[in-house]
């Protein structure tokens, strides 16, 4: 049947969509820059590294450190790697892939 998010609605349905017919970085750099604010992207970019750092088993400190996220910015990012949706396992084994 597939993954039952708790947020699925149509409208989030309809940016999913949209995010799938990116083609390459220049199109995200593009899309991502009218979608969301500066402030936002770079939120995300972050919890992003968190979650890699997280994966590295380096400290909290190493990471606010590398960072800038504070430290409840990193609980939350480990919360849901340890009892998410298992999106951020996925990206990161993909990722992980990608780089071999």
């Amino acid at each position: 049947m597939g993954y039952k998010s708790k947020l699925k609605d149509k409208f989030i349905d309809a940016l999913f969509e949209a995010v799938l017919l990116l083609e390459n970085e220049e199109e995200c750099y593009r899309f991502f820059e009218d979608i969301c604010t500066v402030a936002e992207l770079k939120a995300l970019a972050q919890r992003l590294e968190v979650a890699k750092m997280l994966e590295r088993n380096c400290t909290y400190s190493e990471i606010a450190e590398a960072t800038g996220a504070s430290t409840a910015t990193i609980s939350r990012v480990k919360r849901a790697l340890n009892y998410g949706a298992d999106g951020y396992k996925l990206i990161l084994r993909r990722l992980a892939e990608k780089d071999k």
